[in-house]
């Protein structure tokens, strides 16, 4: 039988405009420190978007959107941050921030395999 481990997630949220604390859930980033997993599902949906008749930039959201993944994953593109162990780029991620692109309060958890455990929140909470 597979043990289960300890994991921690937050939603991330695209606030068109900052002072309405109106968001949309874009995604989830997962951080299991004993599966030495990190990584960020992220679904854009822009006729959503369009509801807030935010002057937003899609072409600049996707490019944040992007480099939240590529920090998750570590890439040689994803600047200081990205170099950074899983655990450090995880909470700095994670950090509270004013600005569109954000993520929720962190929330534990227990899985056994992180990767389905990831695909479940994002249709649970990104998707539906």
């Amino acid at each position: 039988m597979q043990e289960s481990h300890l994991f921690e997630y937050a939603v991330i949220r695209v606030v068109p405009r900052v002072e309405r604390e109106e968001f949309i859930n874009v995604g989830v980033v997962l951080y299991c420190a004993k599966q030495k997993f990190l990584k960020a599902l992220i679904s854009l949906d822009e006729s959503r978007l369009e509801v807030f008749k935010a002057d937003l930039d899609c072409d600049v959201l996707k490019a944040n959107l992007i480099a939240f993944e590529r920090i998750c994953a570590g890439e040689k593109d994803s600047g200081p941050i990205g170099k950074l162990d899983a655990a450090s780029r995880f909470r700095w991620l994670t950090a509270t921030r004013s600005t569109v692109v954000q993520a929720s309060k962190v929330h534990p958890g227990f899985c056994k395999d992180a990767m389905e455990t990831l695909d479940k929140l994002h249709q649970q909470l990104v998707l539906l």
